[in-house]
């Protein structure tokens, strides 16, 4: 049966049964209605007749014609209500009594009329009382059979709430098991149906979806393994060190450089978690760790700013890392690229550049010697051209000098030597050793230096003298090439946020915001500037204030001047 005709069937017999009920709800409330019509109407109404009757009866003897008037209309009425068996013959007898006493009024017709009278009160009375036990016995056997009735809709109703649902959901319950065994990759299921269902053609339909799906996974497999085989030939071609992780960190895929390095068998690390194998390999654990901290910082995955330092074949390797995440973020491929050759490089170039400038400090100091030599008085005058000369190289070794300083400070740096003797001090100190050592040069620009120094106490920093006052002096020597002359230049120190700032502000032409961070990178110079510099001194500079593990920064704006902060640790 189809599920239309199910639908149609299943309501025509709640319709039924409701129809049922409702003609005999009817039914059983108009006879309970003319049962009580009668008793109250008939019968109570020949009883009433009989009560005026007495009562007039009563009222004989002190006005008869009253009396005999409300007796006969009563009389009357009752004629025309005898309802019950033999009430007609009683009423007649009745009729007959009245007659007698009417003619002749004695104790004993008035005996016999009230007689009579009474046998048609007791007659409706008697009646009275049967058709109440008849309508009780009516009522009791209506809600019996409304009882039974309803005993009976309701076992049809809960057949079919059982078993009509079922019968609709249960090829559709079969269908969603299927789909959901599809879904789990078993083409092998199949539907029936049966050929009579209304289903059937849905379940062809599904079965052949099936065998096509299962034909596909057969011959996709084939492909699929082949361009595993062919990737697996690809990662391992790669000579960089590749490992793949998957959303759970599990492990995919690893080429032979990165088992290498790992120093773990190709077999004993694929589809292995790789938490369980760096709890005994270090350069794993290392690799998971910087995952982890990548994901916790930034929520992306992004590249390794320190290069991974590793010992293999006895010599010391160094990997940049890149954690590149996978479509949809389900998983990671960590990629370490071979940064040795390169890192022996950087390596000599410091190297190189330290011996050069150790070297050139001598030759430098040589000229600066012999200069001074020239200006003794006691060799001879010089006129005002060889005077000029002299201050031209004297103005050239200066700044020679000042580079190679710079570059000895790189090369310690990069060296990772650089030593810090730390000390309790004051900022005001200092601030007023970079004016002693900025002063000359100020005058010569024509620069008033000006100091912001709160009136509170600010606490004292633990620094390098040595190093932070270089910051400093540093920061207040381009604050003076950077203005024009006769210009202000403010240095001060304030207290913020558990930190002393020292700050130095010029009010120049400023620096453009797309350089705001470049300007700490070494060599960089600002596009257009025409003062000359190495672009060391503020690279040098954040390094040394970062050693101290503070932070420098710059607020400028276009016209309005520069601000380099120093922030120090209390």
């Amino acid at each position: 049966m189809k599920t239309k005709n199910k639908i149609t069937l299943s309501i025509g017999v709640l319709m039924i049964v409701i129809v049922c009920l409702g003609l005999f709800a009817s039914w059983s409330t108009q006879m309970m209605k003319i049962n009580t019509e009668n008793i109250l109407k008939d019968n109570y109404n020949s009883v009433m007749y009989a009560q005026r009757m007495l009562n007039a009866i009563s009222l004989y003897d002190s006005d008869s014609a009253k009396a005999a008037q409300i007796f006969t209309q009563n009389l009357k009425r009752q004629k025309l209500n005898e309802t019950e068996k033999d009430e007609k013959q009683i009423t007649r007898q009745l009729a007959d009594a009245y007659e007698a006493f009417h003619h002749k009024n004695t104790s004993r017709n008035r005996m016999q009329l009230e007689q009579s009278i009474n046998n048609i009160i007791k007659m409706n009375t008697d009646a009275i009382r049967m058709k109440s036990e008849t309508a009780v016995e009516g009522a009791h056997s209506t809600l019996l059979w409304t009882i039974f009735l309803s005993i009976m809709s309701s076992v049809i109703a809960i057949f079919m709430l059982l078993k009509f649902p079922r019968m609709l959901t249960s090829p559709i319950k079969e269908l969603l098991e299927g789909i959901i065994e599809i879904s789990n990759h078993n083409y092998n299921k199949r539907l029936n149906f049966g050929e009579k269902s209304e289903f059937n053609n849905v379940a062809t339909s599904f079965n052949n979806m099936a065998e096509e799906l299962s034909l596909f996974q057969r011959s996709s497999m084939a492909k699929i393994i082949s361009t595993k085989q062919y990737l697996e030939t690809v990662i391992n071609a790669i000579k960089e060190p590749i490992l793949g992780l998957n959303d759970k960190k599990d492990i995919l895929f690893a080429n032979d450089a990165v088992t290498q390095i790992l120093n773990i068998q190709e077999e004993k690390i694929i589809n292995r978690s790789a938490l369980d194998l760096s709890l005994s390999n270090d350069l794993l654990r290392r690799l998971i760790r910087g995952l982890e901290q990548n994901d916790n910082n930034t929520g992306e995955k992004s590249n390794n700013e320190e290069p991974l330092k590793i010992y293999s074949d006895d010599k010391e390797c160094y990997y940049e890392v890149h954690y590149l995440s996978l479509s949809g973020n389900s998983g990671t491929v960590i990629l370490l690229t071979d940064i040795t050759k390169f890192k022996m490089l950087d390596n000599a170039k410091t190297n190189f550049i330290s011996v050069i400038s150790h070297e050139l400090k001598t030759p430098i100091s040589a000229i600066l010697m012999s200069l001074k030599l020239l200006e003794d008085n006691r060799i001879g005058n010089m006129n005002s051209e060889q005077k000029e000369l002299a201050q031209s190289i004297q103005d050239n070794s200066d700044r020679l000098l000042k580079i190679t300083g710079e570059l000895l400070k790189m090369t310690q740096v990069e060296a990772g030597v650089l030593h810090l003797n730390p000390k309790i001090t004051k900022p005001i100190e200092l601030i007023d050793y970079a004016i002693k050592a900025t002063r000359v040069l100020a005058e010569h620009w024509k620069c008033n230096i000006e100091v912001e120094y709160p009136d509170e106490k600010i606490p004292k920093i633990f620094v390098d003298n040595e190093k932070i006052a270089w910051v400093i002096t540093n920061l207040l020597s381009n604050a003076i090439h950077y203005s024009s002359e006769n210009s202000r230049i403010i240095v001060g120190a304030r207290q913020l946020n558990g930190k002393v700032e020292i700050y130095v502000r010029d009010f120049g032409k400023g620096i453009d915001a797309r350089y705001h961070k470049t300007i700490f990178d070494r060599y960089f110079r600002v596009p257009g500037t025409k003062v000359q510099g190495s672009g060391l001194g503020l690279s040098i500079s954040k390094d040394f204030v970062e050693a101290h593990g503070g932070t420098i920064r710059v607020e400028s704006e276009i016209g309005k001047g520069s601000c380099f902060i120093v922030s120090l640790n209390i």
